[in-house]
């Protein structure tokens, strides 16, 4: 009898992007849906980036096979990136490019884990992390964090959780979803505890950029130099430079591991678009005003939406430190009829406020954490404020 891969069946789509693809096809058939679901920029491309990937389409170099690595101007361009701002210095050698940030995750626990291999992956966690683990052969091990402290995890919470069977440490600062940044303090300690233990650690800093003043973005395996022999850092351009269409992520690992990962992305894709890889030499070599500004926004919406919610009885609306994602409690509002349906979890509230308000939102069962609700404020000011009224006149 055909029948699909258990491993490959056991997969759900992807919870934020069916938000995002609900909305459309609701906004396709003329409903006013405002989405606070997808995780992207509303910002275009910055122009000296288009005019860049113009340029390659005109170029025949960059219309035939390039090596599966990267080119090599864009992996000297992560190099130098990385050094000037994580303070991590790196060879262009140690540098994969991707098909996005979320093909270096998926290859990062392929080339880690062996069957029944445990990863550690703090708990609210962003929706892929599980599935990649388990399709590696791994075990993900959520790990709940402090939800009065930003819901970060500490040694303590760690050590808890750790058998003979962990291998890795799955560490994403800035968060997504809480928007949380850990401190160099925090980081350090974890750095220690990954020592301690002989883990691996798989840093995914796709939000570095992306943190709000006076903060300030922390790059593990900087601060910890003797964990640099078994990290690997996951980045990209989809984030800082409104670039995620252009599908350029990277993967940056010590030498052995750098060598496993190429081996395995020369079989599975080979390299990424050359117009693509093109385009963000330029985003990195490029000025950064453009960044700054959609970060200046991106901090004017986060104060709005914060104290839009925060109005609502019921909410309970930490402020984020980074990213564009606010991960407020809703269980104040659990248990209360919305649109004529009585909702007891976050998942039956998302639904009703879609139906009943026309607001798309994400429930906390997609990130590992029941009773809270994922807002992305990456959305015009206008439709933000019209987004938090809806929710309000659904809850009140």
């Amino acid at each position: 009898m055909t029948r699909i891969a258990r491993a490959v069946a056991a997969i759900h789509e992807s919870p934020t992007l069916a938000v995002d693809r609900r909305a459309r096809e609701l906004a396709q058939r003329g409903v006013p849906v405002i989405s606070f679901g997808a995780g992207e920029p509303d910002f275009p491309t910055p122009p000296h980036v288009v005019a860049a990937a113009l340029a390659a389409c005109q170029d025949p170099r960059d219309h035939h096979y390039s090596a599966a690595v990267g080119l090599r101007e864009l992996r000297q361009a992560i190099a130098r990136k990385t050094e000037r701002d994580s303070g991590l210095a790196v060879d262009a050698e140690q540098v994969l490019v991707t098909n996005g940030s979320k093909q270096a995750v998926a290859h990062a626990m392929t080339t880690l884990l062996d069957p029944g291999d445990e990863v550690l992956i703090p708990s609210p966690y962003w929706v892929t992390y599980p599935e990649t683990v388990r399709l590696a052969g791994g075990i993900p091990v959520a790990v709940a964090g402090d939800p009065a402290h930003g819901h970060r995890v500490d040694p303590e919470r760690l050590t808890r959780a750790l058998t003979p069977r962990t291998r890795v440490l799955l560490l994403n600062s800035p968060v997504n979803p809480t928007g949380t940044a850990y401190t160099e303090d925090e980081l350090r300690a974890l750095g220690a505890f990954a020592l301690a233990h002989d883990l691996w650690v798989v840093c995914d800093e796709i939000y570095e950029h992306l943190v709000y003043p006076p903060g300030r973005f922390h790059s593990l395996p900087a601060l910890v130099p003797e964990l640099q022999a078994h990290s690997l850092v996951l980045n990209g351009v989809a984030k800082s430079y409104a670039m995620t269409g252009w599908r350029v992520g990277w993967l940056i690992a010590p030498p052995a591991a750098a060598r496993a990962t190429a081996n395995l992305q020369s079989h599975v894709c080979g390299n990424v678009a050359n117009v693509s890889q093109r385009a963000a030499v330029a985003a990195l070599n490029g000025p950064m005003e453009p960044l700054l500004a959609m970060r200046a926004a991106f901090d004017r919406r986060r104060h709005r939406l914060v104290e839009g919610l925060r109005s609502i009885p019921g909410i309970d609306c930490p402020e984020p430190d980074a990213a564009f994602y606010v991960f407020p409690s809703v269980s104040g509002v659990l248990g209360r009829t919305v649109g004529g349906r009585p909702v007891k979890t976050a998942l039956e509230l998302a639904e009703a406020l879609l139906e009943a308000a026309q607001v798309a939102v994400v429930p906390g069962e997609a990130f590992g954490c029941p009773e809270h609700l994922r807002l992305a404020f990456a959305l015009a000011d206008q439709d933000l404020e019209e987004g938090v009224e809806r929710i309000r006149t659904a809850l009140t």
